[in-house]
């Protein structure tokens, strides 16, 4: 507990700011992880079936969106697909409303991530700058060579640790803000590839239709 107290002291006035952003950042990136843990350990295996469902039975692939709700691509498949007598624009404008509608949830945080990553260096760098300027206040020009020059010379290093901490705080949430950013990009492809999937089949189905009713007339 005392060696958490004078690190503290030693980073001066700026280190309970560093202190906020790093909780702020460790909260952020707890949610961000189970979020992606959840999203990404089924849907793949849920979206392969349900391209296999369609084609023979579409009207069940609702049900089975409907059970996964909790997945992103369930979310926006659901809204196309809960459609009446849809056509294939009417069923593209669906699907792409639909998934504008989760890119805020897939790509939260990530603003905050961003400031957090540059304001964290910079925290800790006004805090060394206020070091230094408290350090060399002290020190007389008569004084150089002394004893006293070598107390602000470790000064000075102390000086540097809220630097440091701003530094590691901005490289450990870069890591992580990377990592989402990846998996965000991943979804909007997997987003795109099993979604124009259903395009096509619902577009293949909906001409099957209109081959038959006009079979039908004739």
């Amino acid at each position: 507990m005392e060696t958490v107290r004078q690190f503290f002291n030693h980073g001066g006035l700026v280190m309970w700011p560093l202190l906020g952003l790093s909780l702020f950042s460790l909260a952020m990136t707890l949610e961000r992880l189970i979020f992606w843990l959840r999203t990404t350990r089924r849907q793949e295996q849920v979206l392969e079936n349900i391209i296999d469902i369609y084609k023979e039975n579409p009207k069940s692939v609702h049900k089975i969106l409907m059970r996964n709700r909790h997945l992103s691509v369930a979310r926006i498949f659901i809204v196309p697909l809960s459609l009446k007598r849809s056509t294939p624009e009417k069923f593209r404008l669906a699907l792409e409303t639909a998934a504008q509608a989760e890119m805020p949830l897939l790509k939260r945080f990530n603003n905050a991530f961003d400031v957090i990553i540059s304001t964290s260096p910079l925290l800790g760098l006004l805090g060394t700058v206020l070091g230094l300027i408290t350090s060399l206040s002290s020190l007389r020009i008569g004084d150089l060579g002394s004893s006293q020059a070598t107390g602000v010379t470790g000064g000075i290093g102390v000086a540097l640790t809220s630097t440091a901490t701003g530094l590691l705080i901005a490289i450990i949430t870069l890591f992580f803000a990377s990592m989402f950013r990846g998996l965000y990009l991943r979804q909007i492809s997997l987003t795109q590839e099993f979604g124009g999937q259903l395009e096509l089949l619902h577009l293949e189905q909906y001409e099957e239709q209109g081959e038959i009713s006009h079979a039908i007339k004739q």
